[in-house]
């Protein structure tokens, strides 16, 4: 099958916006939002095939499929996917997507590099296996923090499993210094909201409905710190894609896989209970596939998020 892009160039469409002033939702006490406004949520079908789509914050929200590479992995296998980045200048290739997935109990790191001509180059996909242990894993992802163009100062991973445990290792790839906090049995599903110096922050939902902020502190031992945002209604959503919006503001996607919907929201900058939320309404796109995950652009070019 061909790895051709099914329709607009994922890479233009996203520089493209990134390099728009976007007022979105400009302090604490406001949700306003701007058409520049943006979510590129991606996902892993049922057949292998690696998509995306630009979902923008009009009024009603706007949905346009960017990418689709067809069998990047084996059918069936993914279950999780953290944030897949891009970088769009390597020379002699069109670029290249890259990120963790876990097959099974079985994290592996995803590389694969395109043709100048915007196809998968076969000759260059790669599973490169991590790790096992990752069968009771419910949600991880990477985050970085860094004052480009100097080298990141931190690369985090975060793990949520089954039990309610998170865990955090630090230094990337070389995944040092674990730890752990545990009590967050209730947790459907996350998703990273802020990324500064001090901290990390993730907006989780529950089963129960309620939604939340868990701040994370770079300190040791790890002590999130849990502030409630909502009490009810947010228990739909299996999957949660975040985009900054704004200084201080964040595009928010909520993805119900059994309607096979997504509700756009306009998220003021944190602050428990006090914190604003605007729904923006019903995407209109329908969200069939298995999996779901963040896009971003490489390290320097894609926003660092400031949610809270």
């Amino acid at each position: 099958m061909s790895g051709r892009r099914s329709t607009a160039s994922f890479t233009a469409g996203a520089v493209l916006l990134l390099s728009v002033a976007v007022p979105g939702v400009a302090h604490a006490g406001a949700a306003a939002t701007s058409a520049a406004c943006y979510v590129l949520p991606g996902s892993v079908t049922a057949g292998g095939a690696q998509t995306s789509q630009l979902i923008t914050a009009t009024s009603p929200p706007t949905a346009r499929a960017t990418t689709s590479y067809s069998d990047i992995y084996p059918d069936g296998q993914v279950r999780l996917s953290g944030t897949i980045t891009n970088d769009p200048d390597i020379t002699g290739t069109g670029g290249a997507f890259y990120g963790n997935v876990v097959m099974g109990s079985t994290m592996y790191a995803s590389t694969y590099y395109l043709t100048e001509a915007g196809d998968v180059d076969r000759s260059k996909v790669y599973l490169t296996k991590v790790g096992g242990g990752w069968g009771d894993a419910t949600f991880f992802d990477t985050t970085g923090y860094w004052k480009y163009p100097a080298p990141p100062e931190f690369i985090t991973q975060y793990s949520l499993r089954s039990n309610g445990t998170i865990t955090r290792w630090e230094n990337g790839s070389m995944w040092a210094n674990k730890q752990t906090a545990t009590g967050f049995a209730a947790v459907k599903t996350m998703a990273l909201i802020s990324q500064t110096a001090t901290y990390d922050t993730f907006l989780a939902n529950t089963r129960g409905g309620a939604l939340y902020t868990i701040r994370i502190p770079r300190t040791s031992p790890m002590k999130p710190i849990v502030k409630k945002v909502r009490d009810s209604t947010w228990q739909g959503f299996e999957s949660l894609v975040i985009e900054k919006c704004g200084q201080y503001g964040t595009l928010l996607l909520g993805i119900d896989k059994d309607s096979r919907s997504g509700y756009l929201y306009a998220v003021g900058h944190a602050n428990g209970t006090a914190t604003v939320i605007k729904g923006l309404g019903k995407v209109p796109a329908t969200f069939a596939d298995p999996v779901y995950f963040n896009h971003v652009l490489r390290l320097g070019d894609a926003q660092m998020l400031f949610g809270e």
